[in-house]
């Protein structure tokens, strides 16, 4: 770590010892690809089972995605540093709502992981480590652990998610269950990610929302924090909002959480947030009934809302709990990446040595598209399925069982649900017997 303690270019990065500020080549443009035709058989389909063309991906896998969790590492050290339980859920709600911050505007698909991939991340300038693997490939299954290198956290959890498409957008319904645990307090909250929904596929501007209920459960006190991510609504006005309450173990409202989910959380006073709220909606209301116009947004949901939509209002009292650190100027550029998942993909001599055969910087189609090559990237890619598809047959004709390396099944302790967990042993560098998978 830097003398200043800030996280600079002398910060190492699983060995990357300068942290990039750009990818090897910028994107390619999808303006002239006819998506309508590549899509137009496969309404109400899981897009999972659909084998799309290369030139919609960015060039990271799924399981490099999910570590974008932990871009704002920062609020689960503030939590755990917390004596306070409420403050403690202020930063674990924050934590939450920042994990899908980084997809906005992300209208890349990230690669399916291949049965048996795996995803690492050491990052003492931001204190934690992280390994993943792809556990499952019908259905897909990432199944992730991380913990703070001081021992202040553990974070875990499954991601299944269902994706379909739904004529003029593409809709991610999250499945599995999230935990965190702070063992200093001897606590554990669990909660499910919002669905998201990616409008205009075919034609028009493309643009995320993030929407549904998300609970977190503090499995030691009771206390829960109720959020909800709300669509777009009419004239826009909903657009990337995101509210709730903190309730204590007998549902009674402690704090206000509002905010957006692209930009920033406050808490407030519950009273104050509910009379303010009433007065908005009155305000609301007035308008609509003085609007003379078409409301574009209303009639037709996939269009994109104005850009005055993006707005927070903050309410006299409010606390900040968390703000989005702004992205690169060149962000546009690259996938729309932000500086952390600029880092993910990158590889060099030293990492290379001790990084298992598996891991998805070893992945030839991902490392072709983040080179510009866009023609090997795709051959790269078809090849990978086919060999995945031949090694699944040969597999049915044995007696072979599929050896699932770093997690395993069993129940949530917290939940009951059943859940993937870490097995352990990954930081061991003993990587004998992995499966040749690329």
């Amino acid at each position: 770590m830097s003398g200043d303690g800030s996280q600079g270019d002398k910060t190492q990065c699983n060995g990357v010892k300068k942290h990039r500020s750009a990818l090897p080549a910028a994107m390619f443009s999808r303006k002239n690809v006819n998506m309508w035709g590549v899509l137009k058989k496969c309404i109400g389909m899981e897009l999972s089972k659909i084998t799309m063309p290369v030139i919609f991906n960015e060039p990271l896998s799924f399981l490099q995605r999910l570590t974008e969790y932990m871009e704002h590492t920062y609020l689960i050290q503030k939590a755990s540093a917390s004596q306070d339980s409420i403050n403690r859920m202020k930063c674990v709600a924050a934590f939450a709502v920042s994990a899908v911050a980084s997809q906005w505007e992300r209208t890349g698909k990230p690669f399916n992981p291949l049965l048996g991939e795996t995803y690492e991340l050491l990052r003492e300038d931001l204190g934690f480590r992280w390994v993943s693997e792809q556990v499952s490939h019908h259905p897909p299954v990432s199944a992730f652990h991380a913990e703070g290198v001081n021992n202040d956290f553990m974070f875990h959890g499954s991601i299944y998610p269902k994706l379909k498409f739904w004529g003029k957008s593409v809709e991610a319904e999250p499945r599995g269950i999230i935990t965190l645990e702070l063992p200093l307090h001897n606590e554990a909250y669990t909660w499910s990610n919002p669905t998201c929904c990616i409008h205009n596929i075919i034609m028009g501007q493309l643009w995320i929302e993030q929407y549904g209920n998300v609970e977190i459960i503090n499995h030691k006190t009771g206390e829960r924090c109720c959020l909800t991510f709300k669509s777009c609504g009419i004239f826009g006005k909903e657009l990337h909002k995101v509210e709730g309450y903190i309730l204590d173990k007998s549902k009674r409202k402690i704090c206000a959480l509002y905010g957006k989910w692209t930009e920033c959380l406050y808490s407030v006073d519950p009273v104050t947030f509910d009379a303010h709220r009433k007065s908005d909606t009155k305000r609301s209301e007035k308008d609509r009934k003085g609007s003379t116009q078409s409301n574009n947004a209303d009639e037709d949901p996939d269009e994109m809302p104005p850009p005055e939509a993006e707005t927070v209002q903050v309410i006299p009292g409010s606390e900040l709990i968390w703000r989005i650190s702004p992205r690169p100027d060149n962000s546009r550029e690259y996938y729309a990446f932000t500086s952390f998942a600029l880092q993910l993909n990158a590889l060099d001599a030293e990492m290379e040595r001790v990084l298992p055969q598996t891991d998805c910087r070893l992945r030839p189609d991902i490392r072709a598209l983040e080179n510009g090559d866009i023609d090997a990237a795709g051959a790269e890619k078809n090849r990978l399925e086919e060999k995945q598809r031949t090694a699944r047959k040969n597999r049915s004709k044995s007696d072979e069982e599929w050896k699932i390396r770093w997690f395993h099944q069993g129940p949530n302790s917290y939940t009951g649900a059943p859940d993937w967990l870490y097995t352990g042993g990954y930081w061991d560098r003993n990587y004998s017997h992995l499966p040749d998978i690329y």
